[in-house]
């Protein structure tokens, strides 16, 4: 495991919003949008949530294996990889490269027990199978360095060590995986958008400690700003846009 992100393969890996947001040809040909394409890229990352419950798998692994998803999906269309398996499969390989191994046959239990449709009945060699073509997709890159690392440490720093704060911050960094923010964003600078949002919400003077950092406030802010945007496009229906979308997915073979 790389110990320094700035020469970790996550941070070669770090893309373009416009690269991020490109819906694959055969995708666009099934009518799927770039509005379909993140719904249903959200979808799947409340799946993995819901699924982790049931295995018992830290938040940790989740974040690893949505942002092991959105990753696929940059290279892959869903036509080829159904997210109602690539979703499962990147959790089982992120609790392996999190160290926090999950047993097939119990993930394909409590996928039966989410879900009694076909489109969600996936066996254990279906996900050893595309186990492997997501190893391929990925280009065996396995290293993710996620906000929560620095967050702590920064909280403390900013004087917002607390556990109103914490709690409240933490919560902000989970939600920012519904996004495709850890593709684009050295994850530090995810965590302090979190806390920049945090500190107005809650009243807390940091503009001296922002200042004192030497970041770009600019992009901080701009992370900021997507983020809050997010949680106004949560206010739509949303659920019935997303179940629109999950249909346009192409038949379980």
């Amino acid at each position: 495991m790389a110990a320094n992100f700035w020469t970790s393969s996550h941070y070669k890996l770090l893309m373009d919003p416009e690269k991020v947001d490109m819906v694959q040809p055969l995708d666009r040909e099934r009518g799927i949008t770039l509005e379909d394409f993140k719904l249903i890229k959200m979808s799947m990352a409340n799946y993995m949530g819901k699924l982790a419950q049931q295995v018992k798998v830290r938040q940790r692994v989740v974040a690893t294996a949505i942002t092991y998803m959105r990753r696929v999906y940059t290279r892959k269309s869903m036509t080829e990889y159904d997210p109602r398996l690539v979703a499962p499969t990147c959790l089982y390989l992120a609790a392996k490269a999190e160290e926090s191994t999950v047993q097939t046959r119990m993930l394909v239990f409590c996928m039966r027990k989410l879900y009694t449709d076909d489109k969600h009945r996936y066996e254990t060699k279906d996900i050893l199978e595309m186990e492997m073509k997501i190893l391929e997709a990925l280009d065996y890159y396995l290293v993710v360095f996620h906000p929560y690392r620095s967050l702590m440490q920064l909280l403390q720093d900013a004087g917002m060590g607390d556990r109103d704060s914490i709690h409240f911050t933490w919560g902000l960094v989970n939600d920012t995986y519904k996004m495709d923010l850890i593709l684009i964003h050295p994850p530090h600078l995810i965590a302090l958008a979190c806390i920049h949002i945090a500190s107005v919400y809650n009243d807390k003077d940091t503009v001296a400690w922002f200042e004192e950092l030497r970041v770009d406030m600019n992009v901080v802010k701009n992370i900021s700003m997507e983020i809050l945007d997010f949680y106004d496009s949560l206010k739509t229906n949303i659920d019935e846009k997303t179940n629109m979308a999950l249909m346009k997915l192409p038949a379980k073979q």
